[in-house]
């Protein structure tokens, strides 16, 4: 998968004391990248949960480099790291003008809505990975 990017800039909000983003807010970035690069494939989650496949968070982890502060702009960019019969991994890079402020990964579970079981990918979605 080409590199999807997303940009987001920080809101007041979205900062703690120190002036930094709070470190918890990067994992609604993350999924705010992670849903436009699927719907950059052609794939919305609704249309996804509409027909019973849920993708919820198995694993996050995030290593940190620098911050983000309020009014900075980030770009997001995420890519689709793995693709196995019942995962997902994604991986996001955070920039503020072509700085590394952290890089991180998803991995998310295929499950049937009506089992709450993990499930194989259906064959109908991996030609949009391909």
């Amino acid at each position: 998968m080409a590199v999807n990017r997303l940009n987001i800039r920080v809101r007041y909000a979205e900062t703690d004391r120190m002036g930094y983003v709070y470190y918890g807010n990067y994992a609604t970035y993350f999924e705010v990248a992670r849903v436009e690069a699927l719907r950059a494939l052609g794939i919305t989650y609704k249309s996804l949960e509409d027909t019973g496949i849920l993708l919820p968070v198995r694993a996050f982890s995030i290593e940190y480099k620098r911050p983000a502060h309020y009014d900075d702009e980030l770009e997001i960019q995420t890519t689709i790291a793995l693709i196995s019969p019942t995962t997902l991994e994604f991986n996001y890079t955070t920039l503020r003008d072509q700085v590394v402020l952290n890089t991180a990964r998803t991995t998310l579970v295929f499950v049937n809505a009506l089992t709450q079981r993990p499930m194989r990918c259906p064959d109908e979605l991996l030609p949009f990975f391909q």
